[in-house]
């Protein structure tokens, strides 16, 4: 009689085994929901393509050289009379920026355009910081052409989307613009408070015939003061030839850009509340992904050591760039090249310099 075939029986895994997997899938997958955006940003090289490089202009300037020479050097000529500059700014609360950037712009800008809004760019009311401390401005009263914007409260849970209300606020710049007597010809600066182009670019827009009709700026960067400079990537101020086509905006407007041009000071302000109030106020508020990112403590830890705010990795478009800016931002024990206002009141700003990371108890 032939042998029947052996049936063999599926071996299943050892319980321990298998809540042993389980466990590290959660595990894997809790990581994921919580650091999900640092995941993207860590692999951005592989899924998002950089933008086009910008055509740098070259910046030349030295203490002492005639605006002709200047203008020359750039492949330009020497104006009869300097254009009229308006300065256009959508302002929040940066106060001591706001010093400093209009002390250091007075002598060239004809007139100081801002506009403010009664709520936040995510919808939470807010006061008008600006015609509150108005009497702070007076030395520029004559310059200043002020109005405010409406805003919209945000309603719970509509989860409206902030960039649409910034937008709106700067659409509304135009119309305002337009009711201050700016002209065809006149430079109009179209840039945040804390992007501040140097009173030398100015001048050569002021003085200089044949400059490109836009032209962004390109800034240093620096993180909660000028003892943290991160790099030379702020790019969206840009500088306009105003025409009828001209629309304010701060985004990607034209291939030009030009060099080392000024500040770009994010974050720098006197008090930790002012650090929480731009943190949910501004389009990047989502960034908030933890009730203790707003911890005075750790926000002070950070800007003393140079660390992100939000615990995220830099929006690079290369590994290279990427490993390169991860970590703590490097000090700089130099304070030289900076607004003049700046260091000429430096017993009142000595939080925006090296050596002042301590802010202010509020």
């Amino acid at each position: 009689m032939a042998s029947q075939p052996r049936l063999t029986s599926k071996r299943s895994l050892p319980r321990p085994l298998c809540a042993l997997l389980l466990l590290l899938v959660s595990i894997c997958l809790t990581g994921i929901l919580i650091y999900s955006q640092n995941i993207s940003y860590f692999f951005r090289p592989l899924w998002d393509n950089p933008p086009a490089p910008f055509e740098r202009i070259p910046h030349y300037y030295a203490e002492n050289v005639s605006m002709d020479h200047l203008c020359r050097l750039h492949g330009w000529s020497l104006l009869s009379q300097p254009r009229r500059v308006f300065d256009a700014i959508i302002f929040s609360n940066e106060l001591d920026i706001l010093e400093i950037r209009w002390h250091e712009l007075y002598p060239y800008v004809s007139k100081f355009v801002i506009l403010e809004s009664n709520t936040t760019f995510t919808g939470i009311p807010k006061p008008h910081f600006f015609a509150l401390n108005k009497a702070r401005f007076a030395f520029a009263e004559e310059k200043i052409a002020h109005d405010l914007f409406p805003g919209r409260v945000a309603v719970p849970g509509s989860h409206e989307d902030p960039f649409v209300l910034e937008s709106r606020q700067r659409g509304a710049m135009n119309a305002l613009l337009r009711r201050v007597g700016i002209s065809n010809g006149d430079i109009l600066l179209m840039s945040d408070t804390d992007e501040i182009p140097s009173p030398h670019t100015l001048k050569l827009l002021q003085w200089c015939d044949g400059i490109p009709p836009i032209m962004h700026l390109e800034l240093r960067h620096y993180m909660y003061s000028f003892e943290f400079h991160v790099d030379y990537s702020s790019w969206r101020a840009s500088a306009h030839v105003y025409g009828p086509r001209t629309n304010y905006r701060h985004s990607r407007q034209t291939d030009l850009i030009l060099s080392d041009a000024g500040w770009h000071c994010s974050f720098c302000f006197r008090q930790i509340s002012e650090f929480v109030f731009k943190m949910t106020a501004y389009s990047h508020a989502d960034r908030v992904r933890k009730k203790h990112f707003l911890s005075h403590s750790r926000i002070q830890n950070l800007i003393c050591s140079g660390n992100d705010l939000f615990d995220m990795l830099p929006e690079e478009h290369s590994f290279q760039e990427l490993i390169k800016k991860m970590g703590s931002i490097p000090r700089s024990a130099s304070a030289v090249h900076l607004p003049a206002y700046l260091i000429k009141n430096a017993d009142k700003f000595k939080f925006l310099l090296p050596g002042g990371c301590l802010r202010r108890p509020d």
